[in-house]
């Protein structure tokens, strides 16, 4: 099938057979700019030339860069417009040519912008605060209407002042926020062509640092070798940097400065004092930095700088010493001498001692100088860091000063040192005299001398009374000498001491006494104590003195015995006399059996005999006394008694008690309930321990215990115990009501008889003789209760006296005295390790306690 083209062309052909046709294709054109478009133009009948021509009028060569021109065949040319800018737009002409034929066609070519972004960056950062203006710059033609988006969401610029479109399309946020920051869309939209673009736009809102130090003060110590941590916490976005810098330099970590990983703590290492300052903490990211700054105060401890000795005479006006010490704070100077300490301000009532101090010095000023001030000082520097101690010494010379005992006893052949003691500085050397004489002379051979740095003694042995008398001791230094005169006195023996009081037991005495009034000049050595019976040779034992020494113990006396006893002293010129003779009795002994009497001379000290103890319970079940009674002292005093005890059931033993000698008992409280226990009692003397006195015992059932509970339960519950209760108490009825039927013809059954059955009751008779009966019953028929009793007793030792608790040598008394006799009773009441008290208690129920035994 012919194509329609083809079939107008050839009736134009036949219509006109000799004229040129021109057609371009396309008629017209629209080009974007930068892109490319060719056009066609094809020619009708012969030609020669076909040329096109710009929109200027110039005719197109061929070969331009930006419009190309080609030529197919003898009737078809081609133009081709590559990267169409604006300046492409226009008409463009296309003329063939055949000799004087000529034709030709135009198309339009028009060039448009499509929409551009030129400019659209992100992310756009900008600083909190800041009037931010969002750039996207689009072009297109026609010029593009914009649309800003945020959230998915237009922006009303109408409902929130901050933003606003420019004309040129930017978006401003006046005083943009942190919560502005994310993507903004900026859409481009060309109505005409309903062509639409965007761009997202990511905006960043950078947060100016925030700086908080967090210490503004940091206190450190110079010179002990510690370091300083300064530090402040910065915030902002980005994340900002953060650096330290002191007098304009930047830190870094090295030796002396260590910055952690952010450079928010700074470590200045071994602080001196020269570190002390203002330290900057710079925190920067790109919204800007801020700054803190951070003050280091460096504290110095005191040090004693100057501190020399000093040397001055006695009787100098003054002498001053100086000390010298640093340290922040400023430290306080003061001065020790003799364990006396001396501030500021006068020291002494004389005013001879004065301190003074001024900033960093103090100085001490000692007038009228004495030789007693000589020795060393103790310079203190103290601050609230710490403190300094240094020492000095002051050197004072002074002439010698003799010191010492002035009289010495002794008796002829008796060596005796006179001693001589010399202080002085510097030393001085010591000459004795007698009469005159220097010593020791040709005719003296019983004089020695021994000098040490600091006495002289002079060893005198004197052979006759004309050896005793004065001595001279004569010291001598370069700044001067000075004498003294000594005595050596012949020596007497000592009077007597005096017995102030003898205190028996029952083998020994301690005996009270007061040192002699007169010593005799001479140390007492010894004391001699003498004892007898009455009227038989006197004893004696000597006892080596010593200080204080006011007591002394004879040994081996019998108990219950009267004894005289005198006191004589000893020194080194012989015993005095003796003094009056005392007279006492020794005390029983308290054992069931009495030893066989020993001799005096030949019994020596032992310990004491185990005490005997009995227990006694007290009125709560778990708290007993044990009471103990003395036995033989074993010729010593009692010291104290050691008490221990424990459960039976264990092997721990309680703390050991210690008990003074003149008590006897112990309570012991807080045991365990239903627990056998055993108690130890010692009783100690200088001698040594007796052997403990042992008993056990065991304490009461916990009055508050259900005794199923005890036993673990019997696995009966509540309701059935609440039966049983109840069925004890009916059948506790029924016993009480047949009771009183029988004796004493009442009751529910009494009543039934009387009612129902018209009986009397067993037994029945007439009132008068009812009533015999039943006072013979009341008051004749019961025998005495015997109640067992333990209670607190008086041992036959005890102070202030006092009846004491029957025994098993003891008589049972009534309370006119009289002894008591029981013919029903073959043997004695025994209470195991416990003294009963038997009482008669009538018409009371027994009553025994479960811990004591059966009477």
């Amino acid at each position: 099938m012919l194509q329609i083209g083809d079939l107008i062309w050839g009736l134009l052909f036949i219509g006109c057979a000799a004229a040129i046709q021109v057609q371009i294709t396309p008629t017209q054109g629209e080009i974007s700019v930068g892109e490319s478009k060719f056009f066609l133009c094809e020619v009708l009948g012969d030609v020669k030339d076909i040329d096109w021509y710009a929109p200027s009028g110039e005719k197109i060569l061929p070969n331009r860069p930006d419009i190309f021109v080609s030529r197919g065949d003898e009737t078809m040319s081609t133009l081709t417009i590559y990267h169409a800018n604006v300046d492409s737009a226009g008409i463009y002409k296309c003329v063939a040519k055949n000799g004087d034929k000529e034709a030709q066609a135009t198309v339009q070519v028009k060039i448009f912008q499509k929409i551009t972004f030129e400019s659209a960056p992100t992310p756009q950062e900008f600083n909190e605060g800041d009037d931010a203006d969002i750039v996207c710059n689009v072009v297109s033609s026609p010029p593009p209407t914009i649309i800003w988006k945020h959230k998915g969401s237009r922006i009303q610029v109408a409902k929130d002042v901050r933003f606003k479109i420019m004309d040129n399309g930017h978006l401003q946020i006046r005083g943009i926020k942190k919560t502005d920051e994310g993507m903004y869309n900026c859409e481009a939209r060309v109505m005409a062509r309903g062509e639409i673009d965007f761009r997202m736009i990511r905006v960043v809102v950078n947060v100016l640092p925030t700086i908080r130090a967090r210490q503004s003060e940091v206190n450190a110590t110079a010179d002990i070798g510690s370091s300083a941590l300064l530090a402040c916490d910065a915030d902002g976005f980005p994340e900002p940097t953060v650096t330290w810098a002191h007098n304009n330099i930047v830190l870094e970590t090295g030796d002396k400065y260590s910055l952690n990983e952010d450079g928010s703590e700074l470590v200045i290492k071994d602080v001196k004092k020269v570190d002390e300052g203002d330290y900057t903490c710079i925190a920067k990211n790109k919204a800007g930095e801020k700054a803190e700054e951070v003050s280091l105060n460096v504290f110095v401890q005191p040090k004693i700088t100057y501190l020399n000795n000093q040397t001055a005479s006695e009787f100098d006006d003054q002498v001053t010493l100086t000390c010298e010490a640093s340290g922040d704070p400023t430290p306080t100077i003061s001065w020790s001498f003799d364990n006396r300490v001396l501030t500021e301000g006068e020291q002494s009532l004389d005013r001879n001692i004065v301190v003074r101090s001024h900033a960093r010095v103090s100085s001490l000023t000692l007038k009228n100088v004495l030789f007693t001030y000589a020795g060393q000082y103790l310079c203190t520097a103290s601050n609230s860091i710490g403190q300094d101690d240094q020492h000095m010494y002051l050197e004072v010379r002074y002439a010698p000063k003799i010191l010492g005992r002035v009289t010495v006893y002794t008796w002829e052949g008796n060596p005796a040192n006179i001693s001589c003691e010399v202080e002085a500085h510097p030393g001085a050397s010591v000459v004795w005299f007698r009469d005159g004489f220097q010593l020791p002379s040709a005719n003296t051979t019983n004089m020695k001398i021994y000098n040490t740095p600091t006495i002289s003694y002079l060893e005198v042995t004197p052979d006759s009374q004309n050896d005793f008398g004065s001595y001279n001791c004569t010291a001598t230094n370069v700044m001067g000498s000075e004498s003294k005169e000594f005595l050596l006195i012949q020596a007497d023996v000592p009077s007597s001491p005096e017995i102030t009081l003898v205190e028996p037991f029952s083998s020994t005495a301690v005996v009270k006494f007061e040192e002699p009034d007169s010593m005799g000049g001479v140390p007492i050595i010894k004391y001699r104590v003498e004892w007898r019976l009455p009227g038989q040779d006197w004893i004696g034992s000597e006892h080596n003195a010593k200080d204080d020494m006011t007591t002394i113990t004879i040994v081996g006396l019998k108990p219950e015995t009267t004894y005289e006893v005198k006191m004589s002293a000893i020194n080194g010129k012989g015993e005095g006399e003796s003094s009056p003779a005392r007279t006492f009795k020794t005390e029983p002994v308290l054992s069931s059996e009495v030893p066989p009497p020993i001799a005096a001379t030949s019994m020596a000290r032992r310990e004491p005999s185990a005490p005997k103890l009995e227990v006694k319970m007290q009125d709560r079940g778990n708290t007993l006394k044990v009471n103990w009674i003395k036995q033989d002292d074993g010729g010593s005093p009692i010291k104290h008694y050691l008490v221990r005890y424990k459960a039976k059931h264990v092997s721990d033993w309680k703390p050991e008690i210690r008990i003074p000698h003149n008590s006897e008992y112990v309570t012991l409280s807080g045991l365990d309930w239903n627990t056998e226990y055993e108690v130890h009692v010692v009783a100690e003397n200088q001698q040594g321990k007796s052997e403990p006195g042992i008993i056990s015992f065991r304490t009461a059932v916990d009055p508050t215990t259900i005794p199923d509970a005890m036993d673990g339960g019997s696995g009966l519950g509540t309701g059935a115990i609440v039966g049983i209760l109840i069925v004890v108490f009916f059948l506790l009825l029924v016993g009480v009501d047949v009771t009183c039927y029988f004796l004493n013809k009442c009751g529910l059954l009494m009543c039934i008889a009387v009612n129902f059955c018209g009986k009397a009751g067993p037994g029945a008779k007439s009132k008068d003789i009812e009533e015999g009966k039943a006072a013979f019953t009341k008051d004749e028929s019961k025998e005495p209760i015997v109640e067992v009793r333990t209670e607190e007793e008086h041992t036959p030792n005890q102070e202030g006296g006092g009846p004491t608790e029957p025994n098993e040598t003891t008589p049972l008394t009534g309370p006119d005295g009289k002894t008591v006799k029981d013919d029903n009773t073959k043997g004695e009441t025994e209470v195991k390790n416990a003294t009963a008290e038997v009482k008669t208690v009538p018409n009371e129920a027994p009553q025994t306690n479960g811990n004591e035994s059966k009477a």
